[in-house]
């Protein structure tokens, strides 16, 4: 059986409700049970718990991430109990929403108190699909009328889309959809987005890589929208045309393990099959490295703005230059770059530049120092 959990998330207007209806319509077609978890949020202050109901905004928070946390864990035991073989659990809206909602110093709270850390919360989900809000790119359809939940202005939803979009950076699946087309195109886009993450028929990946001075990281970790990992990235023994990887991420001492492959079949696509391990799996499987490739240690900045996602990537062993890459919607998607990044070159295709070289010429360069001492 195959489950997947995904969220829909959205500042406020963003077409959630009726983007539902197409997922279950589309996904139903396709062979899957497709589960829906409701938002939590409208739940709860339809019923009349609210943050201006309980005694503070925390109070009320605790509230919404506990319930919203129990109710994934009941939907993900009933699933495992169905004899469907392949399960699309749905979640309208997830745990990292509430975030936007909170000071940092709310959230930690919250977080201490489920005894649970953001990095493991946030990769409880699969992939996340973000729709842009109507308050920015679409104003005249924007309105408050269809969801007794929402009271945020024009402005105001505008600026929490920006918080949201924050609050869920770092997913290494994040994919943001815009208002630059109509709405029909909008949910036709997310949809390909959907289908394309769950490999119907191959996940696929469209992906340019560009050579960049390095950055000031201070500068990065002041942005909001700008998230910090540390990645550890180890090549299993494999064909000459499938790429087997480890990869261990994360951040404080929290980590999440996945086992992926890879095959090109271009210079900018290439089909990707990707699992969650245990750690216990994790070093099991690291009796497999490829002894020709050195693991790759690298701390990895994810980005979210112009409504895209990049990936700044920084090696310990380059002091000057860094990698950006942008995952794009089609081959023919024009890329825009985000401000503050001196972009040297572009590299996608350059093999010199692919993890995989990199890590085999770290280890031929350890060999020749071996062979200068000896």
């Amino acid at each position: 059986m195959m489950m997947r959990k995904i969220v829909i998330t959205g500042g406020p207007c963003a077409g959630k409700t009726t983007a539902l209806s197409w997922i279950q319509n589309e996904f139903t077609r396709r062979g899957y049970r497709v589960l829906f978890i409701p938002e939590t949020a409208t739940e709860l202050i339809s019923g009349g718990v609210a943050p201006w109901t309980c005694g503070t905004n925390l109070d009320y928070q605790r509230c919404q991430v506990r319930l919203q946390m129990e109710k994934e864990a009941i939907f993900e035991q009933a699933a495992r109990t169905m004899k469907d073989e392949k399960i699309l659990i749905v979640c309208d809206r997830g745990g990292l929403d509430n975030r936007a909602y909170m000071t940092p110093e709310e959230w930690k709270q919250v977080l201490d108190g489920l005894g649970i850390d953001e990095l493991t919360l946030r990769e409880s989900y699969d992939a996340v699909f973000h729709l842009v809000t109507a308050a920015k790119g679409a104003e005249e359809a924007y309105t408050t009328a269809n969801n007794a939940a929402r009271y945020e202005t024009v402005e105001e939803a505008a600026a929490m889309d920006d918080k949201l979009i924050a609050a869920w950076t770092g997913h290494p699946h994040l994919k943001i959809i815009d208002n630059g087309t109509d709405f029909r195109t909008k949910l036709e886009k997310l949809i390909a987005e959907i289908v394309s993450f769950l490999g119907e028929p191959d996940p696929m990946e469209i992906e340019r890589k560009f050579l960049i001075a390095c950055p000031d990281t201070g500068w990065l970790e002041s942005l909001p929208n700008c998230r910090k990992v540390e990645i550890v990235q180890t090549y299993l023994k494999s064909s000459p045309d499938i790429q087997i990887r480890l990869r261990k991420r994360g951040i404080d001492g929290h980590y999440i393990y996945y086992r992926s492959e890879k095959r090109p079949i271009s210079p900018t696509r290439r089909v990707v099959l990707e699992e969650r391990l245990s750690e216990s799996a994790y070093i099991k499987q690291l009796a497999d490295a490829d002894p020709e490739a050195r693991p790759i240690r690298k701390t990895r900045y994810s980005l979210a703005e112009n409504n895209r996602y990049y990936e700044i990537d920084l090696y310990p062993e380059w002091k000057k230059q860094a990698v950006l890459e942008i995952e794009l919607r089609n081959a023919d998607e024009p890329v825009i770059l985000p401000e503050g990044i001196r972009v040297i070159r572009e590299v996608t295709g350059d093999r010199r530049y692919k993890n995989s070289s990199l890590a085999r010429m770290m280890v031929a360069e350890d060999a020749d120092e071996n062979q200068e001492r000896g």
